[in-house]
């Protein structure tokens, strides 16, 4: 791709010639939408996606009451495991039909189908009704998140998209701080059920302000066939491949029976699906769009990038739990910096991306950085607080802005008609590093915690090293031990953090090869 048109896209071969990523586009821009209908549209699509990424922190603090009420124990991980895994599988599939369909409907469908399954969630009369009430809700909280973001593609031009993509990272910095205060809050004083209650007005809202502002969204006027086949087989290579990450995660071996059973599942419905694809009208994820360098580098990029921020967001309160001996609210304000510098520097990111047009320096300053903080924090000592919240908000403000960068690369790579599907690539790619990060880091920490552990600890297995630590009187254990304990604790953290850092060093060589496009000035022409 020349940088003097880095619009044009060559098509991957002449099999794929129908979906080509080319874009070749008028300009219409402000004609189409002026900074007073943006900013409507903006509003909506904040709210929407505040409906979305709340659901995913809120229902967290309340988990507790769940089990006492619904007397469901064995299942209260799947509470939260199966929203997230639902989003995951749903994200790519609304991309495409918002591609199809158009967004508009696409997202208020999403809309109606989430506030259904929160009424289905405050009604549960049964922890297995509730599991299958949050995926339901899960399926629908796919497509607020990524429809929402494409739609900013449809109305703004790219080389503004960063900054409108910065407003978007605020609001999950919102969900992120202000979910588990307003779950604590209502769990409290009125009831758990509330969690999801509480979801009916501001939904309303969002569907009444999203549906009258987006009444001017392009429609595709080609009607194209659904490869329903296609979805089928994505459905089923996703959802074993999640749920066996999740179940690491929560303590299961990486290869017992049911996990490789789960890997077979997967690999053999991933080969069908690639079958499928190939052989589609028009498929439900073009493999043409990977062939783009600028697509699979900004995937990879915001998968390293969610490896870290939900990784981070657990370990970092955790080891202040362990080897301070803090509790869970003074513990969790450690967070706080880390959960404003992501918008933070995603403001600075999508401002700079703005000015500049291009995005590549910027992703790679961010990259730069991340490994220098995550090193910080191993080799600082836990008690230094003042350092290791600098280390933590300079982490997160440089994570913050290779966010926004990221998905407009992705997005000013293709043509418009595929906007929706690489915008949902982007998010599904978040939710995998989401999923794989906590599950990878945590089952290496409580490894690491067990053959770091003093002969004095016995045979304490790695979660009951964290138990002791935590003060749960379970596991308990006598001064001199929790002492020796407490020093190889540490050491094991600074493995951890040697680890993150050096995941997060891959975005560097990411960013490296990724092209230094122009962006584009005007909002590209609906097809």
């Amino acid at each position: 791709m020349s940088e003097a048109n880095p619009r044009l896209l060559q098509a991957a071969s002449s099999n794929d010639s129908s979906v080509a990523i080319s874009q070749e586009t008028a300009p219409t821009g402000s004609a189409a939408f002026s900074p007073a209908d943006v900013r409507t549209i903006i509003i909506g699509l904040m709210l929407a996606m505040l409906l979305g990424a709340l659901d995913q922190t809120i229902v967290s603090v309340a988990l507790p009451m769940m089990a006492s009420d619904l007397q469901g124990v064995g299942l209260l991980a799947w509470v939260v495991s199966g929203y997230l895994i639902a989003v995951a599988v749903a994200t790519p599939i609304y991309g495409k039909l918002g591609d199809l369909y158009g967004r508009r409907i696409i997202l208020s469908s999403a809309i109606c189908i989430f506030l259904l399954a929160s009424i289905a969630c405050a009604m549960a009369p049964s922890m297995p009704f509730l599991v299958g009430a949050r995926i339901l809700q899960g399926i629908g909280g796919g497509g607020l998140i990524s429809v929402a973001q494409a739609i900013i593609a449809d109305v703004v031009a790219p080389r503004e998209r960063g900054r409108y993509q910065g407003y978007i990272s605020a609001a999950f910095a919102v969900a992120n701080v202000s979910g588990p205060l307003l779950g604590g809050f209502l769990t409290s004083y009125l009831s758990w059920r509330w969690v999801f209650w509480i979801n009916l007005p501001l939904g309303a809202v969002a569907m009444i302000i999203s549906w009258r502002a987006l009444t001017r969204l392009p429609i595709p006027r080609i009607k194209r066939p659904v490869d329903y086949p296609g979805a089928a087989y994505m459905t089923a290579a996703l959802t074993p491949l999640l749920v066996g990450i999740t179940r690491v995660g929560q303590g299961a071996p990486w290869l017992d029976s049911l996990n490789q059973q789960l890997l077979g599942a997967t690999i053999v419905a991933t080969i069908l699906f690639l079958w499928q694809e190939r052989r589609a009208i028009e498929p439900l994820l073009p493999l043409a769009v990977f062939r783009n360098s600028t697509v699979s580098l900004s995937c990879a990029i915001m998968f390293v990038g969610f490896v870290l921020i939900i990784s981070m967001s657990v370990l970092i309160p955790l080891r202040a739990q362990m080897l301070l001996g803090a509790q869970a609210d003074a513990a969790a304000l450690l967070l706080l910096p880390f959960s404003l510098g992501i918008p933070t520097g995603a403001y600075l990111g999508g401002r700079l991306s703005a000015y500049t047009g291009r995005y590549k320096y910027i992703q790679l300053s961010g990259a730069l950085c991340v490994p220098v903080a995550l090193l910080g924090l191993g080799f600082i000592d836990v008690h230094a607080t003042s350092a290791n919240l600098l280390c933590v908000g300079f982490m997160g403000a440089a994570i913050g802005v290779q966010l926004p960068t990221s998905t407009v690369a992705a997005q000013n790579a293709v043509a418009q008609r595929h906007i929706g599907i690489v915008t949902a690539i982007i998010v599904f790619c978040r939710s995998l590093g989401a999923a794989i990060g906590i599950a990878v880091l945590m089952a290496v920490l409580m490894t690491t915690l067990h053959d770091l552990a003093p002969a004095s600890a016995g045979a304490l297995s790695g979660a009951e090293i964290i138990r002791a630590m935590v003060g749960e009187s379970s596991v308990p254990l006598n001064t001199l031990v929790k002492t020796e304990l407490m020093a190889s604790s540490g050491n094991a953290f600074q493995n951890i953090f040697m680890l993150a850092a050096a995941i997060a060093s891959t975005a560097i060589v990411f960013s490296l090869f990724l092209r230094n496009e122009i962006l584009g000035g005007t909002v590209p022409k609906a097809e």
